[in-house]
Parts: structure tokens; C-alpha cells; sequence
């Protein structure tokens, strides 16, 4: 799966470089890392390992571009932005193996949908920039007009689940709004980023835009979200890194966007299209349930849950684990030994408390390695663990509920709020549960429908902070009022 070259590594037949880049030039380091395939648990390559000094370069390479990026305005930003966009575009498949290698996530989901996603955010937001025009009005005789002008630097640490795409996802905001970039990508899957960084230089845009510095959280996160110029932090990951990362940025008074875990609920009234709802509950296993917007916790009204859990057990037992890279998988492995072993701890600890496990629970017998079982859990204590914390892992708790009013109140029985999703054929009760329950995006009768226009974040424990559309701006711009009195000029 790999062999070595003078500077590169090949992953999947993919060169891609395991420096850091800073500056517009590749940067090692003296210490590395090794990143391991979840496929079968073999080594990809040694990866440079970031420290306080990497993180020193790559700021002060952002903080040096930052005029002269700032002052192409909008437009001169947008057309190497759509430049970059087209390069995506031209690599998807590379960019899919090497991501389906570096973390397990489906190879022909990846080619099909999410590797496009990366190139359609960094088109979209230079795009958005590009009209992007404040509010003028009028008051006592002063007129107001509203501005969005550069804020400086902007860390971006991002997520192993997805990286590629949740990179872009802050990057193509970021850069169109005018600001520079130090992204740290997830020591798990690091490459995308790595990849990401060569297509901005064939883009032509300029040294120092964009800096990509690898390495631990610990370290190369902690530098760069404690370094005193950077002046926007966006994360998304897990709570427990989240509250470090709000605390630095509350000392420091920096804006911080977080979008943290998820224990969103999927609820399914009998009224229901039941075949669209079927479908859509089965679709929680996707990337082996490590989708930080999955609907875990799926809530089924009474008086057809017999009926719907019998169908559940039965479309589950169809459902192919194996190799991401084969078209017929359906869920790949999970991302490490060490998240397995967490998955694992889940499972046993739901057990322990007498639920009843309706399918899976286990390694695969079959495949073993990183490999885990669909799993699902019914009849839960309503005090277990598993119904109030992210496993993020293809497991499941299955509940019911008679009224209306109960449905909602086991949805808001969470710390988290990131979404929920909601299957009924009255459009009323849609928009009086909609409203009630707690979460940043509901969705009724359809599941992760995404359109960049709209705000998106987290309620709760789930995170701080929208970004989308003019949401994205208003985060990554200091957003300025400029007031003239009327007649006061010659």
C-alpha cells in the first residue's frame, strides 16, 4: 500500500507529501508521526510532527500575506478560489483513494459525492464574496452602511471523518472573506490536507494564503489556537477538545466557531412515508456511524415499532461490511484501534445495564481488524450512558413513544443539540416539533439535505456559532459600521 520516495510517500498509488507546508514551501520536522490505514492496520507513512516552531513559521507566513491578500478584494480572491475549485474538481478520484485509504470512509461515496462537495465550498463562498454587499440605510439624518472587512488569521483545525471536505467547508469561507489560513489537519488523516495544500499552489495562490501544519492536537493544535495572532479559530471535533480550545480563545478574546459531537434523534411518527423513514434509519450506519450528525437515537411511535423494528433487523441483515474500496460495501472499518476500543467500552457498558442488544455488538467474526458490527439496542434503561453521549460508531438505541409530547421530550433528553430529523405526514405536527426540539438543523421527511446558504451549527453541548452564508462572513470578518451624516460634505 505504500513505498517511499525522496520527499513524498505514495498512499494508494497517490504521491502525497507528509511535510508540513508553510509559506508556500514543503517544511519538515524533527520529529514525526506514523499514520496507520484502518483498512488492515497497515503503516501509510511517517508524517512531520508540528510543534510551537511550525506553528510560528506558518502564522507568521499568514500574517505576512494578509495584506496583500486582503487588498486583492473579492473578486481578485475568487478567481484563484475558482481556480482552486477547478483543480479539485480535475483530481476527485485521487483525492477519493487517498482519503478511503488514510480513513476507512467509502470509496464510491467519496468519488461520487463528498470530494465534490470540497471543490463546490471553495466556489461557493468566492462566489457568495463576490455580492456579498452589507445592509444602507438611513436614520435622523445619518446614513448607515454595513462592511465586512478582513479579520487577519484564521486557524482552522478539522475533523478526521471527513477532512477533505470539512477543510474546504472553513477554508473556502476563510480565504474569500479575505483572510489567511494555518489549517491543522487530524493526525489520523492527514493527507487530503496535505494534497489540498499542492492544489492551492497550482493555483497560483500566493505563499503564505494558505499554510497547512501537521501534527498531535496537543501540541500543534494547542500552539496554534494559543498563538497571540491568530485571530479566528474554527474547530470542529469532539466536546473535550472544544472546551481547551474555547477556553485559549476566551483568554485570548478571539472568536471561535465550534462545532462539536452530536446525539441527534430520528423521529418516526405512524403517520409516516414508512419506507422513506426505513431507509433513512438504516442510512445512520454510514461511514460505520462516524457522522457527527447521524440520528442515533432513533424514536418510533408505538403502534408501529413492531413493525418497524422487525423491518430495521431484517434491512440491517443485509447490509455489507467489508473494504470501502469495494463498490458493493456498504459500512468500511472504523478509524483506529483506539476508537474501536471506545466503541467497544459503549457497547459492553450498555450491556451492563440489562439493555438488549437486537443485532450485532461485536468485531466481525469475518473480517475482525477494525471491523464492527452494525449494532442496535432496544429496550435502554432511560438513565444508560448510551442514549446521552456520541459514540460515533455504527451503533443504534431504538425507542418508542405514544404522544407527541413524549417524542419530544426524549428528543431534548441530551447535553447535545446538533440536529434531529423527523418523519410525519402532517405537515403541522412537522412544524410544531420542528420548533420544539432542540438542534441547530431539523429536518422533516428528508435526512442531511445541505444547502451552504444556510446557517449551520450547534445548540447546546453541540457548539458555538453558525457559519454558512452571510453566517460565515459575519464569523470570519470584523463586520464594521460606517455612519455619515447627511449634508455634512461640500
Amino acid at each position: 500500500m505504500i513505498t517511499q520516495s525522496m520527499e513524498r510517500i505514495r498512499v494508494a498509488g497517490v504521491e502525497v507529501s507528509p511535510n508540513h507546508y508553510i509559506g508556500g514551501k514543503r517544511v519538515s520536522s524533527e520529529s514525526t508521526f506514523q499514520v496507520i490505514s484502518p483498512i488492515d492496520e497497515s503503516v501509510l507513512g511517517e508524517v512531520a510532527a508540528g510543534s510551537q516552531h511550525e506553528v510560528d513559521l506558518a502564522v507568521q507566513a499568514a500574517k505576512n500575506a494578509f495584506p496583500a491578500w486582503a487588498a486583492l478584494g473579492p473578486k481578485g480572491r475568487g478567481n484563484y478560489l475558482k481556480k482552486l475549485a477547478n483543480i479539485i474538481e480535475a483530481n476527485i478520484e485521487k483525492l477519493a483513494i487517498v482519503e478511503t485509504t488514510n480513513n476507512g470512509s467509502l470509496f464510491e461515496s467519496s468519488r461520487l459525492r463528498v470530494m465534490k462537495r470540497g471543490a463546490h465550498n471553495i466556489r461557493f463562498f468566492a462566489e457568495w464574496a463576490e455580492q456579498l454587499k452589507g445592509e444602507i440605510w438611513e436614520s435622523n439624518g445619518v446614513r448607515y452602511s454595513v462592511h465586512y472587512e478582513p479579520s487577519g488569521v484564521s486557524g482552522l483545525i478539522t475533523p478526521w471523518n471527513a477532512p477533505f471536505m470539512l477543510t474546504t467547508w472553513k477554508v473556502g469561507p476563510a480565504l474569500a472573506a479575505g483572510n489567511t489560513v494555518v489549517i491543522k489537519p487530524p493526525e489520523w488523516a492527514p493527507f487530503t490536507c496535505s494534497l489540498l495544500a499542492d492544489f492551492a499552489e497550482e493555483a497560483g495562490i500566493p505563499p503564505g494564503v494558505l499554510n497547512v501544519v501537521q501534527g498531535i492536537g496537543e501540541q500543534a493544535g494547542a500552539a496554534l489556537t494559543n498563538h497571540s495572532d491568530v485571530n479566528r479559530i474554527s474547530f470542529t471535533g469532539s466536546e473535550e477538545t472544544g472546551r481547551i480550545i474555547g477556553k485559549a480563545a476566551a483568554d485570548r478574546i478571539v472568536p471561535v466557531s465550534l462545532e462539536l459531537g452530536g446525539k441527534s434523534p430520528l423521529i418516526i411518527f405512524a403517520d409516516c412515508d414508512f419506507e422513506s423513514a426505513l431507509r433513512t434509519a438504516i442510512g445512520q450506519y454510514d461511514n460505520a456511524g462516524q457522522v457527527c450528525l447521524a440520528g442515533t437515537r432513533i424514536l418510533v411511535e408505538e403502534s408501529i415499532a413492531e413493525k418497524f423494528l422487525e423491518r430495521l433487523k431484517t434491512e440491517a441483515s443485509k447490509i455489507v461490511l467489508g473494504d470501502p474500496r469495494k463498490p458493493e460495501t456498504q459500512v468500511g472499518p472504523l478509524i483506529t484501534r483506539e476508537h474501536l476500543e471506545r466503541v467497544q467500552g459503549f457497547v459492553e457498558g450498555t450491556k451492563a445495564t440489562g439493555a438488549e442488544l437486537a443485532y450485532g455488538g461485536f468485531v466481525s467474526e469475518k473480517l475482525g481488524g477494525l471491523y464492527f458490527e452494525p449494532t442496535l439496542f432496544v429496550n435502554i434503561p432511560n438513565d444508560a450512558e448510551i442514549l446521552k453521549k456520541e459514540v460515533f460508531g455504527p451503533v443504534l438505541t431504538f425507542q418508542t413513544f405514544k404522544t407527541e409530547e413524549e417524542a419530544i421530550e426524549m428528543a431534548n433528553n441530551t447535553e447535545y443539540g446538533l440536529a434531529a430529523t423527523i418523519f410525519t405526514g402532517d405537515e403541522q405536527r412537522a412544524e410544531r416539533v420542528g420548533h420544539a426540539v432542540n438542534a441547530g438543523t431539523v429536518w422533516v421527511n428528508t435526512f442531511f439535505a445541505r444547502d451552504l446558504s444556510a446557517p449551520f451549527g450547534g445548540s447546546k453541548k453541540s457548539g458555538i456559532g453558525r457559519e454558512g452564508g452571510n453566517w460565515s462572513f459575519e464569523f470570519f470578518c470584523d463586520v464594521k459600521t460606517l455612519s455619515k451624516r447627511n449634508g455634512s460634505f461640500q
